[in-house]
């Protein structure tokens, strides 16, 4: 592995610098372009709307919110990253997808002049994890790809899950009538 600054190791640079949001999980940093976060709140915010799953199966998944007329899915990210359990207190929401996003902190906003493609090391799920890495203030910071926190076949095996509670609670709630 070549380390950056060293010759065939190219960034690709953004013609203009891009706008991201540092934040932390349990104690690590990463980035996460600006333009995909729609909105940040409290965990407290969104607490009086968000739903508990009971059988997600999926495990990093627990609660739902509804935006617009669409269910949204909050992503535990310490349990997406396989990082140590904390307790968040922000929910990143992002924009053009289903989900918000637990994290424990935001350090700030920064300008990245470069991503750097990811290193062979990264060979499992963490591929579809990232965009690549920067670098800013003397640290390598990894780069989110928003898509990655949940795939296609995820949305589809949580939103049949969603269904039938919802089929089986309209059932439950006729008989009992």
């Amino acid at each position: 592995m070549r380390a950056v600054g060293e010759p065939g190791v190219k960034p690709r640079r953004a013609q203009h610098p891009e706008r991201v949001i540092l934040f932390y999980v349990s104690d690590y940093m990463f980035a996460i372009e600006a333009e995909a976060v729609q909105e940040i709140r409290s965990t407290d915010s969104l607490a009086g709307g968000a739903v508990e799953i009971e059988n997600p199966g999926l495990a990093k998944v627990r609660h739902t919110f509804e935006r617009g007329r669409q269910t949204c899915y909050v992503v535990n990210a310490c349990l997406h990253f396989h990082l140590p359990i904390t307790r968040p207190s922000l929910v990143l929401i992002l924009r053009q997808l289903r989900v918000g996003v637990l994290v424990d902190r935001i350090d700030r906003m920064a300008e990245i002049l470069a991503l750097y493609a990811l290193p062979e090391a990264f060979t499992g799920e963490e591929r579809h994890w990232y965009r690549g890495l920067t670098y800013l203030d003397d640290t390598v910071i990894p780069v989110i790809d928003p898509a990655g926190f949940m795939s296609a076949e995820d949305f589809r095996r949580l939103d049949r899950a969603q269904k039938a509670a919802t089929s089986s609670g309209e059932l439950e709630r006729v008989v009992t009538s």
